[in-house]
């Protein structure tokens, strides 16, 4: 067991979900229970599998917690890939 606010990844995995947050903020309103919702929640689910994973009685199971926080960086990957693809905001997203 280990304490997960001293994991560099953990810290990377908190900021990156608060950009996400950022940028979907600037995303149109009819996204807000689709594309939006789901990129965050996918960004969550990182850190907090990274920290749960963090209280594992073994390295294997810590293992299995990092391999959820991979799945949900290919989630978010997916769902950035699809905004890109919709031209959401592409005005406002290029400032960022």
């Amino acid at each position: 067991m280990q304490d997960f606010r001293n994991l560099e990844i953990y810290k990377r995995s908190i900021q990156f979900c608060t950009d996400i947050y950022r940028f979907t903020a600037i995303l149109p309103d009819d996204e807000k229970y689709g594309l939006v919702s789901q990129i965050r929640r996918a960004a969550c689910s990182i850190a907090l599998n990274i920290s749960e994973g963090a209280g594992a009685a073994s390295n294997k199971e810590f293992a299995q917690f990092i391999s959820y926080s991979y799945r949900s960086v290919n989630e978010v990957m997916t769902c950035l890939e699809i905004i890109e693809n919709l031209n959401l905001n592409h005005e406002k997203i290029s400032t960022i």
